[in-house]
Order: C-alpha cells, then sequence, then structure tokens
C-alpha cells in the first residue's frame, strides 16, 4: 500500500490544499477517486483514512485533501487553528480548489502512470455533495458523482446562518462547534459571495442537468440534513441511483477520532454500494 501523506500544493486563493493519495503497488490504470470533505470537516477526519485504505484494496487510487480555506493548515492539519481562513472560506473557493486537485492529478507523474485520468469519480460528503455536484456538471473530466448525506440547497443554509441584517453590520456570525467548542466565524463575504455566484451554485440547477452516472447515497436516520434532500436530488435527476442506508446516521456511525481497525458498519454498506456503483 502506497500512502502519501499530506501532499502540499499552491491554491488559487492564498492557502495551501494539503492532498492525501493511496493505492496499491501492483498494478496501472487505476480509477481515480477524488473525496471532498464536508463543512466543519477534514481529510482525517474519523475513518476517511480506513476509507481511503478500502478503495486502495479494492483497485482505485483514491484522493482526499483538506480544501484550503477549511480551518487547518499545513503543520496541523487536524482540526481548525486557523479561524481566519474558515471565515473567509465559501463554496466558489471549495470549487476552485476541486478544481484545483484535479488539475494537478493531471499534471502528476506519478499518477500519471499509476491512475487513469478518463476515469474520474468525484465523491463528497455532506456540503460536500453539494460541491462535487456542481463541479461534475460543469467539468467534461468528471466520469461519476456519488454524494454522500449530500445537502440539496446551498441558498437555504447560506441564509439561516444568521440574521442577514445584523450579520452586515457585524460582518460576521459565529457557529458553535460542538465537539472542539470554537465559534466558527463565518464573515458576511460568503453571503455576498453566495449571491453573486447563485445560478451557478444551485444544486438543483445543476443536478438536474448532470449528463454522467450519479449515485445519491443517504443514511435513514441522519438529523443533520434529513432524507427529504436525498429525495429531492433524486427527483431532479431521474436518471440517478438512491441507496438508503438503513439506520445510518449523517457520518454512517462514524466519529472522530475513530481508533478502531475497522470501518463502521453503515460506512461498510456506503462503500459496497459505491463500489457495485462503479
Amino acid at each position: 500500500m502506497i500512502d502519501k501523506k499530506n501532499i502540499v500544493i499552491e491554491g488559487k486563493h492564498g492557502k495551501p490544499i494539503l492532498i492525501d493519495v493511496t493505492y496499491t503497488v501492483n498494478g496501472t490504470n487505476k480509477p481515480i477517486i477524488i473525496f471532498c470533505h464536508g463543512y466543519k470537516g477534514f481529510k482525517d477526519w474519523g475513518a476517511w483514512n480506513l476509507m481511503a485504505n478500502t478503495f486502495a484494496n479494492a483497485g482505485f487510487c483514491f484522493i482526499k485533501f483538506n480544501f484550503s480555506h477549511n480551518g487547518g493548515t499545513v503543520k496541523q492539519p487536524i482540526d481548525f487553528p486557523d479561524l481566519e481562513a474558515f471565515g473567509n472560506n465559501n463554496y466558489t473557493k471549495e470549487l476552485d480548489d476541486l478544481e484545483t486537485v484535479m488539475d494537478w492529478v493531471f499534471k502528476n507523474d506519478t499518477l500519471k502512470d499509476k491512475g487513469n485520468t478518463a476515469n474520474i469519480s468525484l465523491i463528497g460528503h455532506s456540503r460536500g455533495g453539494g460541491i462535487v455536484s456542481i463541479k461534475a456538471e460543469e467539468d467534461s473530466r468528471v466520469k461519476n458523482v456519488i454524494s454522500l448525506a449530500s445537502v440539496c440547497d446551498f441558498g437555504k443554509r447560506t441564509a439561516t446562518i444568521g440574521d442577514l441584517e445584523s450579520w452586515k453590520k457585524d460582518g460576521v456570525k459565529y457557529v458553535l462547534n460542538g465537539r472542539t467548542k470554537q465559534q466558527m466565524p463565518h464573515y458576511y463575504q460568503f453571503y455576498e459571495d453566495f449571491v453573486k455566484n447563485e445560478s451557478r451554485l444551485t444544486i438543483k440547477r445543476a443536478v438536474s442537468n448532470l449528463k454522467v452516472p450519479h449515485l445519491i447515497i443517504h443514511g435513514h436516520a441522519d438529523t443533520s440534513i434529513f432524507i427529504e434532500e436525498a429525495h429531492k436530488l433524486h427527483k431532479w435527476n431521474p436518471n440517478s441511483k438512491l441507496e438508503i442506508i438503513k439506520d445510518a446516521n449523517h457520518v454512517f456511525g462514524a466519529s472522530h477520532p475513530w481508533e478502531k481497525d475497522n470501518l463502521p458498519i453503515h460506512l461498510q454498506k456506503v462503500i459496497q454500494a459505491i463500489l457495485s456503483f462503479l
């Protein structure tokens, strides 16, 4: 198993992007999977590393990364030491980061040798599900897209971060991170950027126009993003496949830190569904 951790590449917005690449030594021309974490997430959260190993053992080249403004740093990629960066994050920066990672995949000599750049699939969890859905609609290099516990409407969530008048007046709103107990800032630029790019950032529009295979996976017991959002995504793209994991929560049984050697059973079912789909 080759597991290259914390490769640093330059993002488009003044912050680096950290990338992990996992694959087995045997074979070439491996299908490539690029995984996008969600809101208040990071590439090493919970059982994501075990998931990477599982896909690698199944014959894939698995790539995951930290969004440049997710709040992590090169020296501390886990959790959120850089709250200023977190506060300046937005959806278009995440789309730019994903594009930068895809560009890097095409230019990297190791991946050219091991991976098949003509067979790239995107997986996104939670907010990352919306990001990969938009990118799959606008970038012809994407051949499959899989959303895990995905949001279906960025606009609704952007508006509910806080009262718009006070948000604009104060310039910032704070959201508590229940695990780290940090007050996570959202600067008003987040709302301004969404309004400026609302058409592009409308997930319904993107999903309705998808021309590539689309798998939607959602937990039956998800209390963070209700299952109705998965049904909406499926309705907007009738050609998609909807997979409901019975009794699964928003993170499919995982937690952070994840110190067990095995994947949680619900995440195992997620991976089985993806492997069958791909």
